[in-house]
């Protein structure tokens, strides 16, 4: 596995992280189950992948994510997003 150096890690991290993002349609057949969803880009790895959180109790390594993710702008769309649904709280609500 190629690692991306620090600089460009650091570079990508600052655009990615913490955006709003959903799934192109049609990217990638095993990303449709996240096509109405909107997730949150938690950071960048040294691999060069994208670590997102789609607020089902899961992140999810995402490869070559500028192709496949595109970022919500929309005030409609962001509202999707719901941050206390994620698995990244200090103390979970969906703990049981």
């Amino acid at each position: 596995m190629a690692f991306l150096d620090v600089k460009t890690t650091d570079r990508l991290r600052e655009l990615w992280s913490d955006k709003l993002v959903k799934v192109k349609a049609g990217s990638r057949p095993e990303l449709d189950r996240f096509k109405n969803r909107v997730g949150r880009i938690i950071t960048i790895t040294h691999s060069g992948r994208a670590l997102v959180d789609f607020c089902d109790g899961g992140w999810y390594d995402v490869a070559e994510f500028d192709a496949v993710l595109e970022e919500v702008t929309e005030e409609a769309e962001k509202k999707k997003y719901d941050p206390t649904q994620n698995s990244a709280q200090k103390v979970p609500t969906r703990q049981g």
